[in-house]
């Protein structure tokens, strides 16, 4: 092989256009001619390009032609191979040969006119790479000269025939116009075998097999005389197939794997140096998380993450009560150790059983306080991880892009508002797979796998967490919607495979979720909805200001403007608004990209609830959320938490954006720029380099602060309870349990669970509605102990008080008070003493009231 230039001098080529030729002599000059004009006429859009031509062995005056080309422009190649080997082998040549970021395959009689690359560049600038291929077979397609009838019959016949036996789907997989991406497809060539015809179809599921796209462009052809495909071609084109499948040589054998060898080599190494970067990407992933819990991992016998309210003391309580379910084989959805005696629903409150469950001996072998660390730490580290994959599977070729757009959707301030107390809203790691496996249903090639698999991802994010999924396939929906009027043809192509793949994913999730899904709806103690009030919509300036956790945030001011320090569900700043709003200008004829600005704005819209008030003055509008607010299933959620659908679409503007810029700087390295115009390019990215690390860096995350947890009562810990505490009776807190003082459920995972307690901090049922609401339903004697213990004022207690306590304490079925040390203990002390009628004990640190064994 002759004239091949290794791809490793010349750099920041665009476009490679690859033709093969077999005595062409007459049509070959006019084919590079159009081809030279079309590039030039507009340089902006295709930047560099190189035009290759192989010659296969040909007899005529091909090969002068094509030197004649290459004499009077630099940037036209020959390759020559020695001998008439077949379009495989001559295309295996060019493609290897080729430097670009995208390679363009087109036969020596253009039959498709080379205008048609503007539509197939415009698709796969859409798809974000793959492979866009010309199709004759489309419904749009143009034929302006036809072949013959019988010619026309066996094509389709064969086409058919190869559709069944390689690449099912793909409606033409012989028309000479293809357009890839270039990295994918030296890789499919670089391990290719046939030398034939079937070259097309080995290279189309190569891709296939990698999964990476491949849409079929509706294109004008005509037919050309003197064409050198036969009917019976595509026989032959069948046998290559079946000895394909036959024949595995190994890497490197053969005429074809010797050319291979080259390109082998540099893409092992470019595989390793992926996988490399994967690793230090996944590492500094795990650092970071580490690093925002510090605090916690410092001292986790006493840490308590200071903005967690009660929800650190709850969530431990939830893995310590499956660990013991788990253990004494137990009904893993409902529990009696919290609200006694009408318990808790656990599958109506999100206790992850999908992780509480396997993580169930480090929680028996290091307590649930290690568990809620390891849950936390591992699952945002996860996350990112799990958003770097499909950012560098699906949207770029860039690892180091993909990296800084996955950090942005694991590490934005709404997860780090969550990342104090919510662990179902950061241990995210699923959303990322199954919205791979959606897409891969697009693709219509495994439908029935990809659907099982998708509803077994389903299934196991239900168990996670079933607002993040209910949230993120909004967030998919509005995605696919605005895609969809962007790109009708690849909507409609995609539409059957997507919902067949969608019934049999319904198929394998529905039974598996039944029963956990009744218990929770139907079963004891469920609920309709969760109240959360008319304040629970973003305001407007939360897009524009910080977090309190952020960089450069202010705390103040994010308490202003959000529910609680655990609920700031939007707050990305103004840098970054404006970064993606210049990054969707200048973007904008990607259609990812279009798709991407909508789901944004929509789900930003939606997140300031059913009423919009605009700031700084007393206008109040109608939001979109109104629509939404009283339906099943959203009339629970907390609309400004929609907002975190904007996480992962910023995250992946910043990570098309980032890659573009890389392919700038490759670009500024090769051939054909220099001097001013070299010197300006250099600054433009510079600047752009300059906006992405301005947006980003106010909001760079700040370590979680932690206090110190109060310490359980020796009466407790030492388990000297026991001895006050018969069979089907309670230990009566002092202030009962609520969501505001949770400290008992503390008390309980820390000792064992060995007593159960009335009230608690948990989901459950109020009124003969059943409106849901946090915690039990007040009592009078919860009440008054809450209202003294927050006070520090003893109330008056009479007869009525006295009888009233004692009607609670039988139902809650109480075999010992016990007030530990804490603000307004006294008040509570005399209290108690006068509702109780006597003084209390005070043993093992504690005041206890033994009450009379219940009837």
């Amino acid at each position: 092989m002759a004239d091949v230039a290794n791809p490793s001098d010349v750099v920041g080529v665009d476009l490679s256009v690859v033709i093969p030729a077999y005595n062409e002599e007459r049509r070959l000059r006019p084919t590079l001619d159009a081809i030279r004009a079309h590039l030039r006429e507009d340089p902006d859009r295709w930047g560099t390009w190189e035009l290759i031509v192989v010659d296969d062995g040909s007899t005529d005056g091909t090969a002068a032609v094509a030197a004649e080309a290459a004499a009077g422009e630099p940037r036209v190649r020959v390759v020559t191979g020695g001998g008439n080997h077949g379009k495989g082998h001559a295309l295996r040549q060019g493609v290897l040969a080729s430097t670009g970021r995208r390679v363009l395959l087109t036969d020596a009689d253009l039959a498709t006119p080379i205008d048609e690359l503007d539509r197939l560049d415009k698709q796969l600038t859409a798809d974000g790479g793959g492979a866009a291929i010309g199709s004759r077979a489309h419904p749009d397609a143009r034929i302006e000269v036809r072949q013959l009838a019988l010619r026309e019959w066996l094509g389709r016949l064969g086409n058919r025939l190869i559709r069944l036996v390689a690449v099912d789907g793909i409606a033409d997989t012989q028309c000479g116009f293809k357009l890839f991406d270039g990295e994918r497809v030296r890789a499919a060539f670089a391990g290719s075998r046939l030398d034939g015809w079937g070259i097309d179809v080995e290279i189309l599921r190569f891709f296939r097999r990698s999964g990476w796209p491949v849409t079929e462009v509706p294109v004008r052809w005509a037919h050309q005389p003197g064409s050198k495909v036969r009917p019976l071609d595509y026989g032959r084109v069948l046998l290559e197939l079946v000895r394909l499948r036959a024949a595995r040589p190994a890497p490197g054998s053969g005429p074809a794997g010797a050319a291979a060898l080259p390109y082998l080599r540099r893409r092992t190494g470019l595989i390793y140096l992926r996988r490399r970067t994967d690793l230090i990407v996944g590492a500094l992933f795990l650092l970071a998380s580490f690093f925002l819990y510090k605090g916690l991992w410092a001292d986790l016998d006493h840490a308590y993450l200071a903005d967690a309210g009660s929800d650190q003391n709850q969530w431990e309580w939830f893995f310590r009560v499956t660990a013991d379910n788990v253990v004494h084989l137990r009904n893993p959805l409902f529990t009696t150790l919290q609200n006694f005696p009408d318990g808790v629903n656990l599958m109506a409150n999100t206790v992850m059983l999908g992780l509480s469950v396997p993580l169930t001996p480090v929680t028996l072998a290091f307590g649930p306080t290690v568990t809620w660390a390891l849950v936390l730490t591992l699952g945002l580290a996860a996350t990112a991880l799990a958003w770097y994959w499909l950012f560098a599977r699906r949207l770029v070729r860039g690892r180091w892009a993909a990296a800084l757009g996955a950090a942005l959707a694991a590490f934005a301030p709404p997860m780090m508002s969550h990342a104090n107390a919510h662990p179902n809203f950061l241990v995210l790691f699923m959303i990322p797979v199954i919205i791979d496996r959606a897409l891969r249903l697009c693709e219509g090639r495994r439908v029935v796998r990809d659907g099982v698999l998708l509803g077994l991802f389903a299934t196991y994010q239900i168990f996670l967490g079933e607002e993040p999924l209910l949230l993120a396939v909004m967030g998919t929906l509005l995605f696919a919607l605005s895609y969809a009027a962007v790109d009708r043809e690849r909507a409609r192509a995609a539409a059957r495979p997507l919902l067949r793949g969608l019934g049999w994913a319904l198929l394998v999730c529905l039974p598996l979720v039944a029963v956990p899904l009744y218990w929770q709806f139907f079963g004891p103690q469920s609920y309709h909805s969760v109240l959360h009030g008319d304040g629970a919509g973003n305001s407007p300036l939360a897009f524009l200001e910080y977090s309190g956790r952020a960089l450069f945030g202010d705390e103040a001011t994010a308490d202003r403007l959000a529910m609680n320090r655990t609920e700031q569900n939007a707050f990305y700043g103004w840098p970054l608004i404006a970064l993606a709003f210049g990054i969707g200008l200048w973007l904008w004829r990607a259609a990812v990209v279009r798709a991407l600005a909508f789901t944004a704005v929509a789900a930003a819209l939606l997140s300031l609830g059913p009423k919009i008030r605009i700031p700084l003055t007393d206008v109040v509008l109608t939001g979109p959320w109104r629509i939404l607010a009283h339906q099943p299933l959203f009339e629970s959620v907390i609309e400004s938490r929609v907002a975190m659908i904007c996480a992962p679409a910023l995250g992946a503007l910043v990570a098309l954006a980032a890659d573009r810029l890389a392919d700038r700087r490759a670009e500024e390295r090769g051939p054909g720029l220099g001097g001013a115009a070299l010197e300006e390019r250099r600054r433009l990215r510079l600047v752009a380099y300059a906006a992405l690390a301005a947006a980003l860096l106010p909001i760079v995350p700040t370590p979680l602060p932690v206090r110190e947890r109060p310490d359980v009562p020796a009466f407790i810990a030492d388990g000297t309870y026991r001895r006050y505490v018969g069979e089907g009776e309670t230990v009566v807190p002092v202030p009962v349990p609520d969501p505001g003082n949770a400290e008992a459920l503390h008390w309980q995972s820390a000792s064992g669970l060995g007593f159960s307690v009335p009230g608690g901090y948990f989901n459950g049922p109020w009124g003969e509605e059943r409106m849901g609401i946090y915690g039990a339903p007040a009592r009078y004697t919860s009440n008054l102990l809450r209202d003294v213990r927050y006070s520090g004022q003893v109330p008056v207690i009479d007869a009525k008080w006295r009888a009233q306590a004692r009607y609670d304490l039988a139902f809650w079925k109480a075999g010992v008070v016990v007030l530990g040390p804490q603000p307004n203990d006294a008040a509570l002390y005399e209290t108690l003493e006068k509702l109780l009628g006597g003084p209390g004990k005070r043993v093992d640190g504690a005041w206890i009231w033994d009450l009379p064994p219940t009837g």
